[in-house]
């Protein structure tokens, strides 16, 4: 029963083994093959991920994002023209600025831009880094419009789903009306007395109040479209004629669904000027030179680590050398999977995670050594210097943990660091830490029960 058990670890093991080799290996992989007169020279492609079942789906090309520093491209400082907003509005109308610009580079097809927000006394800036583009004038071009927020009247035989990804043209026979964002004075998120639903609240100006009126008299039992950017926000059905230029917007959403769309309302109805500020290109040939030295000493530290682990241990080495090659194989998988994008500190990240994922090694190999010097038998000795082990593992890891998630600061406190580049190197040692463990404790004593401890009490019976 015992060794059913163990071969059924095993199995898994190599299982998830060959997964994240497949998951790992580059898409694209030449072939150049010559025996005598004969010569292969092509190309293997191997295919992403595409997997629906009903209305969920999951698709991942499987290719390594790269961040502004490793893929070249743009950054560019914009400074928000904040005068006219009131003090305690600031911080939101930067948000909301953030917002549309992201909402702009995601539907232009850049998945690993970054954006981020600063501020300092009275100044409100925005730094975004678009890896791919080079030319300056494309980037000012593809962030610097203002948000653009239209309503439009629409029959009730033509409804329209809201659609929260990609832009969509309003249905036939909608007419569009002279109600805009400028008409807005300000939303947000309110929660109804009777059954405490999170609902949406919108304030329009005087004048707004007076179209927002005429538009809900002519259109009672049919639907008015709010659309961002050509993008549908919501499709309400308006219920009685609004005179006070005050509307709910309520449905099936949650908290998080209600503060997005007053965001997202908020973003046409405080449109903030953008001034740039500074604008940096960083070409590809320095991302180039920097993935090959980061791959140079990368795979010279993995040698050296391998080749110390079998001299000092021999072969709780080579079992250890094994577990840190799944180590890799699980860690590069899950890089592509989620995915994450890869920066120069996050690499430093993973290869730090290296160090640590070996440093779990030895602390068991070293407990199984005083546990075999007090004359304990192997398989007890094995189980107690992983037992032990443990503590020191768990506390260790724990602590670097809790610093990973101080620099990655994922609550966005002013107080902690908001980098991009620090948060890449604390996501990538985050995902190390947490991987080591699952290698450190579960491969590690898979491989040395199986292969260990069976093959010494083997030679012992021989002898």
């Amino acid at each position: 029963m015992r060794k059913q058990k163990l071969f059924g670890r095993l199995l898994t093991i190599a299982v998830i083994s060959l997964l994240s080799l497949y998951i790992s290996l580059p898409r694209r992989i030449p072939v150049d093959l010559q025996l005598g007169k004969w010569r292969l020279g092509k190309t293997l492609s191997l295919p992403g991920i595409e997997w629906k079942l009903g209305p969920l789906s999951f698709s991942r090309d499987l290719e390594i994002k790269q961040g502004l520093d490793l893929k070249g491209g743009t950054q560019i400082v914009l400074e928000a023209q904040v005068q006219d907003v009131p003090e305690s509005e600031r911080a939101a109308a930067l948000e909301s600025a953030k917002m549309v610009i992201a909402r702009r580079i995601d539907l232009y097809g850049i998945s690993e831009s970054v954006i981020q927000t600063a501020k300092n006394d009275q100044t409100y800036r925005l730094i975004v880094e678009l890896p791919g583009i080079t030319d300056a004038n494309e980037a000012k071009s593809l962030i610097g419009q203002t948000a653009k927020l239209e309503f439009w009247e629409m029959p009730q035989d033509q409804l329209v789903e809201h659609a929260p990804t990609g832009p969509e043209s309003p249905p036939p026979q909608s007419q569009p009306t002279n109600l805009t964002g400028q008409d807005l004075q300000k939303a947000a998120v309110e929660f109804e007395q009777a059954s405490g639903e999170p609902v949406v609240s919108l304030v329009f100006t005087d004048e707004g109040r007076e179209k927002f009126a005429e538009i809900t008299k002519r259109n009672v039992g049919q639907r008015v479209g709010i659309y961002l950017d050509g993008t549908p926000l919501t499709v309400p059905v308006v219920q009685v004629p609004i005179t006070d230029g005050r509307a709910i917007i309520s449905g099936s959403m949650g908290v998080k669904e209600a503060k997005q769309l007053a965001i997202s309302l908020n973003a046409g109805a405080l449109p903030v000027g953008m001034t740039v500020v500074k604008e940096t290109n960083i070409g590809a040939t320095l991302g180039k030179e920097s993935i090959a030295a980061s791959v140079r000493a990368g795979l010279v530290g993995l040698l050296a680590v391998a080749a110390f682990m079998i001299i000092v241990y021999r072969h709780l080495g080579i079992l250890a050398d094994i577990a840190l090659v799944i180590y890799g194989l699980i860690t590069m998988a899950i890089y592509k999977l989620f995915p994450i994008t890869l920066t120069l500190p996050g690499v430093a990240g993973f290869l730090l995670s290296i160090g640590m994922a070996t440093d779990a090694n030895i602390l068991i190999f070293e407990r199984l050594k005083e546990e075999l010097a007090r004359g304990l038998p192997l398989r007890a000795a094995v189980e107690l210097g992983f037992g032990r082990a443990w503590d020191s593992i768990k506390d260790a890891n724990v602590t670097t943990l809790l610093v990973a998630f101080i620099l990655y600061n994922p609550f966005e406190w002013q107080f902690l660091n908001t980098s991009g580049m620090v948060r890449g190197f604390a996501l990538t040692l985050t995902v190390g830490i947490l991987i080591s463990l699952f290698t450190g404790i579960v491969v590690s004593r898979t491989l040395i029960r199986m292969f260990y401890v069976n093959d010494q009490k083997t030679k012992s019976k021989k002898q």
